[in-house]
C-alpha cells in the first residue's frame, strides 16, 4: 500500500478540517493537552472511536500533527502539532474572532 501525498496547497487542507465535524474538536483538544486517543475519546461525546482515528490519520496526511509511539506494554500514543499545525491554528483563532464578531452582531440586530 503506498502512502498517500499530502496536498501542497492550503485549500484542500483547510476543506477538508473544516469540513469535518470533529476536526478541530479534536485540535482544539490537543492544543489544550490532551494528546492520548482515549482520553480524545472520552472528552467528546458522539465522537465514535473509528471517525476520531479517521480524523487523525487526515491531521497526520496533512502534517498538521505528528504521532509519537511509545513502546510500552499497554502501548501508548500521542498526538502533538506539529510547526505547520501551530500556524494552522491561528485559522482557527480568526474563526473563534469572527464567531464573537457574529455573536455581537447577532445580538445589536435583535435589540434594534
Amino acid at each position: 500500500m503506498s502512502r498517500r501525498v499530502a496536498p501542497s496547497h492550503i485549500r484542500p487542507i483547510v476543506e477538508t478540517i473544516l469540513g469535518c465535524k470533529w476536526s478541530l474538536t479534536l485540535m482544539v483538544l490537543i492544543r489544550q493537552g490532551v494528546h492520548r486517543p482515549g482520553q480524545m475519546h472520552r472528552s467528546v461525546d458522539g465522537l465514535s472511536p473509528k471517525v476520531m482515528n479517521y480524523c487523525l490519520a487526515k491531521m497526520l496526511e496533512f502534517n498538521l500533527v505528528e504521532k509519537t509511539s511509545y513502546p510500552e506494554i499497554p502501548p501508548r500514543v500521542e498526538y502533538h502539532f506539529t510547526p505547520f499545525g501551530l500556524k494552522f491554528m491561528k485559522l482557527f483563532d480568526v474563526l473563534e474572532e469572527l464567531d464573537g464578531d457574529l455573536a455581537e452582531a447577532v445580538k445589536g440586530a435583535t435589540r434594534n
